[in-house]
């Protein structure tokens, strides 16, 4: 159990520095830091490995920067919806 909450900490952790890095604010507030977080993880690790410093297993800079490309691809999106909504 401890595990679990020490990996939605570093989970939620990875998702704020990937948003702060990007100046985007993540929907879902802390729930969106985490669950950018974990799935950034996923795809960075899926991609690049588990290189670097592991911490609650996360390895934390291919984590980071799948988060960043997680952040920038969902601020796009959102930003092309808000566009196509004004438009109607």
């Amino acid at each position: 159990m401890l595990s679990f909450l020490w990996a939605l900490i570093i989970g939620g952790i990875i998702g704020w520095i990937a948003g702060l890095i990007l100046g985007k604010d993540i929907p879902g507030g802390v729930i969106g830091n985490i669950i950018a977080g974990f799935i950034g993880a996923w795809i960075g690790q899926a991609i690049l490995g588990d290189w670097g410093p592991v911490v609650a297993d996360f390895a934390i800079i291919p984590a980071l920067i799948g988060a960043i490309a997680l952040v920038f691809i969902v601020s796009l999106v959102l930003r092309s919806m808000r566009k196509a909504d004004n438009h109607h």
